[in-house]
């Protein structure tokens, strides 16, 4: 991996990308649906994936969300070949500055938040659409004397070509905007703060990005990066906006959860599986899952993905989560069973549960039923009493369960809710847990009596 943080970075010769985010969060789905996508299309072209950490925001990047982006991207097998971070930077995003300012295409307003507001409505309310009317191109060098006298600091804007701005997009096809429909956008703030579109402008052009593959919540974004990048002289990278994810409650946002990576590590789910589940969610292909990245990377093509937004479903990530797992070899699972926790755990029992399990975490459960003595619940001794009474004899299997339940269903009359539960509480000390009939046949014949008859065992 190859780590350069120098705005000297060679150009490229071939294909690259990156993955630009930014550390004010952890990173959820689609983010590293975003991250994946480029990867996979870096590898497919022989070309190179960039991880660029945009910290321009100071205030809200912290230390531990860069670390944790970077162990997220590692534990699912995107090892980048370069690294930059926007904070390095500062100094090219002045020079680019001073460049537009002397060209005539960043220009400095003094207008307060509240006096644009005041203006975006009266346009609204007059039916009009609420575009910048550049009053700060008109300013007179007095007038702004006079507002820095006051206090004020200028933000800068950047002056749009009132022109068509097309694109051919990788994935949504002919995209037009007319320019003249489009407010000049802000580049610095008042406090001297480089904003997103102007700062990834300039590292787009000087880190020699080729291609952009992004959320189309990025479509007006990539409009006027096109002016600004044609402004200062860049080549323009080949563009891509794929549709977004969504979940039943709307769009996957890292600020209101509901698929950060960090919980899908902590709940067991393999990087292969969620790499084979991003990968081909929005797209043409089937979601199956992959024997590695490399598989992955030969079957990318962006003319596969859809244009609708496409559905999250963790119930299709727990199916092939399941999969992968029913088909692991105890060699390979051990490492994992071992950092759990589960070193006790062998190869027999492994392959006894494994066809119950969703996820790696799933075999505690199983075990502590198992393998820890546990205090049995038990409401009604005398059911529990005839019950012990009428375990079956003979071979020992899952077979065992059904005969159990039909012979006390029929010495009891209970059924359903009634019958299966006081089972369950007596024979594993808990509601909810592993399949009876497999609990049963591990638990064996002589700790199946013990704990119906509500000893601890």
């Amino acid at each position: 991996m190859t780590h350069s943080t120098e705005h000297t970075t060679a150009r490229p010769t071939g294909v690259r990308v990156r993955f630009a985010p930014s550390p004010t969060g952890w990173l959820h789905v689609g983010n590293v649906r975003t991250a994946l996508v480029n990867y996979l299309f870096a590898r497919a072209q022989g070309g190179e994936f960039m991880l660029r950490v945009d910290d321009t925001d100071v205030a809200r990047s912290e230390a531990q969300y860069e670390a944790g982006l970077k162990e997220d991207l590692q534990w699912l097998g995107l090892e980048w070949d370069l690294l930059e971070k926007q904070s390095d930077r500062f100094d090219r995003y002045e020079l680019a500055k001073q460049k537009l300012i002397a060209d005539g295409r960043l220009y400095p307003c003094y207008e307060t938040a509240e006096e644009i507001d005041v203006k975006r409505k009266m346009l609204i309310s007059r039916g009009l659409p609420p575009i910048y009317d550049r009053a700060g191109l008109t300013e007179t060098e007095e007038k702004r004397k006079e507002y820095e006298a006051q206090g004020r600091k200028p933000h800068w804007r950047f002056k749009l070509d009132h022109a068509p701005i097309v694109w051919e997009d990788m994935i949504r096809g002919r995209v037009e905007f007319d320019g003249s429909k489009l407010s000049d956008p802000v580049m610095f703030r008042e406090d001297g703060v480089v904003l997103f579109t102007f700062a990834t402008s300039v590292d787009d052009g000087e880190l020699g990005i080729t291609h952009i593959l992004r959320g189309e919540d990025h479509v007006s974004n990539t409009a006027m990066q096109v002016q600004i990048m044609e402004a200062m002289g860049h080549p323009v990278p080949v563009m891509g906006h794929t549709a977004l994810l969504k979940m039943k409650e709307g769009k996957i946002s890292k600020r209101v959860g509901g698929g950060d990576i960090r919980s899908l590590r902590e709940g067991g789910v393999f990087p292969i599986v969620l790499a084979s589940y991003l990968a081909k969610i929005g797209t043409s292909d089937a979601i199956e899952l992959a024997a590695s990245m490399q598989e992955l990377a030969a079957s990318f093509d962006t003319s596969k993905f859809g244009r609708a937004m496409a559905n999250y479903d963790p119930n299709e990530l727990e199916r092939l989560n399941q999969k992968l797992l029913h088909q692991l070899p105890f060699n390979e699972v051990q490492p994992l069973l071992a950092a759990r926790g589960m070193e006790q755990i062998d190869e027999s029992f492994w392959e006894e549960i494994k066809p119950n399990l969703t996820t790696i975490d799933d075999v505690r459960d199983w075990w502590e039923v198992l393998f820890t003595p546990i205090t049995p619940i038990i409401d009604d001794k005398e059911f529990s009493l005839q019950a012990a009474g009428l375990l079956p004899s003979g071979d020992w299997n899952e077979g065992s369960w059904e005969l159990l339940v039909n012979a006390v269903k029929e010495k009891t009359g209970r059924k359903g809710k009634e019958l299966f539960m006081p089972l369950r509480l007596a024979l594993t000390g808990r509601e909810h847990g592993p399949e009876m009939k497999t609990v049963f046949a591990l638990l064996g014949r002589d700790r199946a009596e013990k704990r119906l008859r509500g000893e601890a065992a």
